[in-house]
């Protein structure tokens, strides 16, 4: 599938946008993300799964969601990216895999858009941060459809206005802001 010009995106299944020598390992931990607006901008919030696979399978299921205020679907989605990778740097994840169903965001990770939002390029900058920490991160497109986890986290989140955890509040500054 092509969107707008750049390389298509995989398909489900495949290889997603990452760096060159990564992989996407089965026991290896794995995370799906999402942010959400009620308008555009509006409420906001967002979700993010973890399954950090143990002995014999996933051994632990990590839920971390919270509720931004007003602000865009786009920064909601870097919330989610941002609560995600500062948890992985946090756990000291040296691989991990990340699913998310923003095209935008997939694409601008790998390269392949452009930031040319102002007020995403302080979020992108920041995931690109917290990307370095991850030395084998794997980023995947998903359709929504398959992201209903993270997607009922992130409605929680908002529905509830549950705070993000105290140890992402730093991160999250400029998604507040948006």
């Amino acid at each position: 599938m092509r969107a707008g010009g750049g390389a298509p995106l995989p398909r489900q299944g495949e290889r997603g946008q990452g760096r060159e020598g990564e992989s996407d390992r089965s026991d290896a931990p794995r995370a799906w993300i999402d942010g959400g607006a009620r308008g555009n901008p509006g409420e906001a919030g967002f979700g993010v799964v973890f399954e950090i696979p143990g002995p014999g399978g996933v051994s632990e299921t990590v839920e971390i969601c919270g509720y931004l205020g007003r602000a865009t679907n786009n920064i909601a989605e870097y919330a989610a990216l941002l609560a995600a990778l500062a948890f992985a740097a946090r756990r000291g994840f040296e691989v991990l895999t990340l699913h998310s169903d923003s095209e935008l965001l997939v694409r601008q990770l790998a390269g392949s858009y452009k930031v040319k939002a102002p007020h995403l390029r302080r979020l992108h900058q920041r995931a690109l941060r917290l990307r370095g920490a991850i030395p084998r991160l794997v980023v995947r497109h998903v359709r929504r459809e398959d992201n209903h986890h993270a997607d009922r986290l992130a409605n929680r989140a908002m529905d509830e206005r549950l705070p993000p955890p105290a140890w992402l509040v730093s991160e999250l500054d400029d998604a507040r802001l948006g």
